[in-house]
């Protein structure tokens, strides 16, 4: 059973309270720090080069400034999210809106590369503590099933959106700005949520959830972190013994994580739930489907700047076409959802994602740019319409005084899927480039990045090509995992007959 206070205090209505205007703007303010937390991934790619020039960091300290943020936020989800369901989810959301904004002060006016590379950290503490926060939320601000449903693809929008909105702004603040200013722009967002959310925000915990198990969560970051790290090394740096070693002792720990928590009486993660068909099949696809979209990110923004020839702020404008998608898709999804199998709808979505990844096995040097945009358009919004069905499903398939806990386990899976993405289909494509490119120089044969420093005239149009090759076999590798998304749905998210809809009460489902 769950305590509720605040706002949304006393409400013992027989049917679903539908929410009103004070629950569709505190979602309008959750929104605002989500789209400023995802965008964190990815707001330094431009930034680099300036704090490189200002602050001299090694090779090594200038990946840990990059990486830092990703790895705290992935190996602190799950602990966040069940200390919100004790502490209350307002009180973390407030701490982490503090936490975020000081750290990004730290940030911007970080003199040394250990400094920021510590605040990028903090950071991470931050931004773990809003994210399973603001999704549980909205479980607790919207009763009804339909509106839930839409303020979940709305909450999925918007963490997309982020990811690919980072570098636009941090491209746009660099013309004007110093290197500090992409951290400064999550200030007003802070202060907008510190003010708001005590009066827009119901505070919601769980009495009964028992004393918090501060060696589980000292598990899970142990047992996240090096998996993550590991499989980033590996799609980096390919196959070395160190990342494998490093992935193998995070595996290690996470068993014994899970063995922990199958003894406990008040665990961080309720195993029951992720045996449930419903939640555990809409973590696995959502898995599927972010390892398919990040591992694709980084080929499509290298064939827009060295292949086209695009500045970096104009490829991260461009970067944005696709996105459209996600604005036709989410909306399509939910509405067929209510007329038809969910199962089936997300298998419909993440086959429309496949058809568009297939299309981009056909990208060449010359190809039109429009073809190669309308191809992403068109897989992200099969996959925002399936992942937004997904994460309702998980969300509505949870106990209200679990879903903290069991958000947290929904993004955690989405963090490890962006890894192996990288990891999988780079691997792909990187094994495609060094086969075209097996006759050139030492610098060329490793990376396109190489091949444009190094090599001019005939050999860098092999490059390119060799590149574009690449590009189009991790295509082929996103498109299956997209049919392997779509199979998990078919398999574990249909309503099987006799059934009803899902609910959180039924450890079947």
């Amino acid at each position: 059973m769950d305590t509720t206070t605040g706002p949304l205090a006393g409400r013992t209505d027989p049917a679903p309270p539908r929410a009103g205007r004070r629950e569709w703007t505190a979602l309008a303010v959750l929104m605002l720090p989500l789209l400023l937390v995802s965008m964190d991934v990815s707001v330094l790619y431009f930034a680099i080069p300036f704090i490189s020039e200002d602050l001299a960091p090694s090779s090594t300290q200038q990946l840990w400034i990059l990486d830092m943020y990703g790895f705290v936020l992935a190996g602190l989800l799950i602990t966040m999210g069940a200390l919100g369901d004790r502490v209350g989810r307002r009180r973390l959301v407030l701490a982490g809106a503090g936490v975020f904004g000081l750290a990004s002060v730290a940030a911007a006016y970080a003199d040394s590369p250990q400094l920021l590379i510590a605040v990028r950290a903090l950071l991470g503490v931050g931004g773990a503590a809003l994210m399973p926060s603001t999704l549980a939320l909205i479980r607790n601000l919207f009763h009804d099933d339909k509106q839930r449903a839409q303020a979940v693809t709305a909450w999925t929008g918007v963490m997309t959106l982020g990811i690919s909105f980072g570098p636009v702004v941090s491209g746009a603040l660099l013309e004007h700005f110093w290197w500090g200013s992409v951290f400064l722009v999550n200030l007003p967002a802070m202060a907008l949520l510190l003010v708001l959310a005590p009066l827009l925000l119901p505070e919601v915990k769980q009495p009964a959830a028992g004393r918090f198990d501060w060696a589980s969560a000292v598990l899970s970051l142990a047992g996240l972190l090096p998996v993550i790290q590991g499989v980033k090394q590996l799609a980096r740096d390919g196959w070395e013994l160190p990342p494998v070693l490093s992935v193998l002792a995070g595996l290690t720990l996470l068993y014994v994580f899970v063995r922990r928590q199958s003894r406990l009486a008040h665990p961080l993660v309720d195993l029951e739930l992720l045996r449930r068909r419903t939640y555990g099949g809409a973590v696995l696809a959502n898995l599927f489907a972010i390892a398919a979209t990040v591992g694709m990110a980084v080929f499509l923004t290298q064939y827009l700047q060295s292949v086209l020839g695009k500045s970096p702020f104009e490829a991260a404008l461009w970067s944005l076409v696709p996105a459209t998608g996600a604005f036709a898709g989410a909306p399509a999804g939910a509405v067929l959802a209510r007329r038809f199998d969910r199962g089936w709808v997300m298998a419909g979505g993440f086959g429309v994602s496949a058809c568009g990844f297939l299309a981009l096995t056909q990208v060449r040097t010359d190809s039109a740019l429009w073809f190669t945009l309308t191809a992403c358009a068109v897989y992200t919004s099969g996959l925002v319409a399936a992942m937004a069905l997904a994460n309702e499903l998980a969300l509505g398939a949870a106990p209200p005084e679990r879903a903290g806990a069991a958000a947290a386990v929904m993004e955690s899976g989405q963090e490890l899927g962006g890894a192996l993405g990288m990891a999988v289909l780079g691997s792909i494509g990187a094994a495609v480039y060094r086969h075209g490119m097996a006759h050139a120089p030492g610098g060329a044969r490793e990376t396109l990045g190489g091949a444009v420093v190094t090599v001019r005239g005939a050999d860098l149009a092999t490059a390119f090509e060799s590149f574009t090759r690449g590009l189009d076999a991790a295509a082929l590798g996103a498109a299956v995992l997209m049919a392997g998304a779509g199979a998990v749905a078919l398999a574990r998210l249909r309503v099987r007959r006799g059934e009803g809809a899902p609910s959180p009460t039924s450890p079947g489902r």
